[in-house]
């Protein structure tokens, strides 16, 4: 299994190429914009990489806060719909030496955190790449995290099976905060 993601990690690194770092760089406060409680309405492709497009959409909420002095977040999502209950933890770890961010999924349904997407923010976008599993495949997996207004947010994950050549979009959530 791991010869079989040797390719994947090699292609992660170079569609994400590392840069040179100066000590003023800092993205400790990336998710700082994210912290609170937020409206939830996702879309999910039901098979992804299988040629189907049909998508089920749920609504619920999403808790952000800081932990760990503010080098990592915890998100809860709760979500229903039509196709289910979908309640998961996310937790989001900043590594000052790298200054990027690993991000870090489970679903109660699993049990287990998945393998986590590693990336940085550039210029309010966040970009994160990771190598995982679909069944018995090897996929990559890219996570994009937009923010859309002061009070909007979208998140877009996205899996290849062809090594990154192209992206099949399986996962669209859109945030807007909950006033308090």
């Amino acid at each position: 299994m791991l010869r079989a993601l040797w390719p994947c990690a090699a292609l992660v690194l170079t569609l994400y190429p590392a840069r040179a770092l100066t000590p003023t760089q800092d993205g400790r406060h990336d998710f700082d914009f994210e912290i609170g409680n937020w409206k939830t309405h996702l879309r999910r492709l039901q098979h992804p990489l299988s040629g189907s497009t049909k998508w089920v959409e749920y609504d619920g909420t999403s808790v952000i806060r800081k932990i760990l002095g503010g080098k990592a977040n915890l998100v809860e999502l709760n979500v229903d719909g039509p196709a289910g209950h979908i309640e998961g933890l996310s937790l989001r770890l900043y590594n000052p030496d790298s200054r990027q961010w690993s991000l870090n999924f489970a679903s109660i349904a699993g049990g287990v955190l998945t393998p986590p997407v590693y990336g940085e923010f550039k210029e309010g976008r966040g970009e994160f790449y990771g190598s995982d599993t679909l069944g018995s495949r090897a996929i990559l997996v890219r996570f994009v995290i937009t923010r859309l207004e002061s009070d909007s947010t979208r998140f877009e994950q996205s899996f290849s099976d062809d090594g990154g050549k192209t992206w099949e979009v399986n996962w669209v959530a859109t945030d807007t905060r909950i006033k308090e």
